[in-house]
Parts: structure tokens; sequence; C-alpha cells
């Protein structure tokens, strides 16, 4: 009984702490509205959310030029060396993302996952690429795909970067996603979920 009290009185602490820095942080005026917008104070419930109301944001640094991220990522693709040259120069092109056109969007670690490139994926996840479940796949983390699927089963018809399937991803992995590819074959012929 003595360790139940504790946790509890641990997850106490911890609710009246969130709580209690949320509360801070509105105070200090970090949550500040934007130019334009109505005083702070108590929200309206009698405002719904509405499309035409979306908040700017400001722009906090320089984006990066298009054609050093395109580089990048097709560098993910196929060219470990490139990689390594091109982060040593600027760790913040790592979860660079270009767009390829109707919303295709691809990221250097999307590239090397589709490629079958686990070299590259594995380097890029060491220095804070951003996983996602077509990298997970391909790189054989059963864990990972199997609760991702559990959780969202529509996952199975998330197409990747250039529309290129999970199964595939799991058929890049080579014998190291053989096991998730064992685990998504059935799957892949199921209907897409209704919600």
């Amino acid at each position: 009984m003595k360790n139940f009290n504790a946790l509890c009185t641990r997850k106490q602490f911890l609710i009246g702490s969130s709580a209690a820095a949320v509360s801070l942080f509105c105070d200090r005026g970090l949550l500040q509205a934007q130019p334009g917008s109505a005083p702070p104070g108590p929200a309206s419930s009698a405002t719904p959310e509405s499309a035409d109301k979306v908040p700017d944001f400001p722009e906090h640094h320089p984006q990066f030029d298009r054609a050093r991220v395109k580089r990048f990522v097709i560098a993910g693709h196929v060219n470990l060396p490139a990689v390594k040259a091109m982060l040593a120069a600027e760790p913040n092109l790592i979860n660079g993302a270009i767009d390829w056109g109707n919303g295709d969007f691809e990221t250097a670690l999307g590239g090397a996952s589709h490629m079958g490139r686990r070299d590259i994926a594995e380097y890029l996840l060491e220095h804070n690429a951003r996983m996602d479940i077509f990298a997970a796949t391909m790189l054989g983390k059963l864990d990972i795909v199997s609760a991702a699927v559990a959780a969202f089963p529509n996952i199975m018809h998330v197409p990747g970067p250039h529309g290129i399937p999970l199964i595939v991803h799991a058929e890049k992995g080579g014998p190291a996603a053989k096991t998730v590819l064992e685990f998504l074959r059935p799957l892949t012929g199921q209907p897409l979920p209704r919600g």
C-alpha cells in the first residue's frame, strides 16, 4: 500500500506542477495575443472556431534556400558522405523537407527510407531526424509499426513520399524488416477504415 500512495502523490505532484507551469506562462504573457486580436481574458464560448480565424505566426529565423534543402534531401536517398558533410556544415538541415509538387513532401530520412538505405537512415536518426512510420517500417521496428497500425488502422493507406506505400518500405528494408513485412502483408488488402 505504501507504493500505491507514493504513486498517487507523484501523480498529484505532476498534475499540480503542470497546472502551475501553465498558469505561470499565461501570467507572464508568453502566450500573447496576435496583433489586432481581442485583449487577453476568458475565451468566449459563443465564438466557435472557423476556417477564416487562423492566427498569423511571426517568422523566427530565415528560411533555408530551397536548392540547399533539395540537395540535402536528394543526398539522403543515396549518398551518406554528402549527408555527413552537409550536416557538419549546417546541422539544422536535418529535418529539411522539399515539396516536389502537389504536397509530395520529402525529407532526407524519407528518401533513405524508400531507397532502403539503412546506413543513411540510422545516421540521420542519430543526428535528431524525426522518426516516422515509413523509416520505422524500413528499419524493421515492429514495435513502432504495430503500435501505429493498432492506434491508427488507416495508416496502411497513407502514402509516403512520392506515393510509395508502407509495404514497399518494408520490402526495401530487406532481411532486417522481414518481421514488419510479414506483419503488413495480410493488412494491405484490407479496405480503408471508415470513421
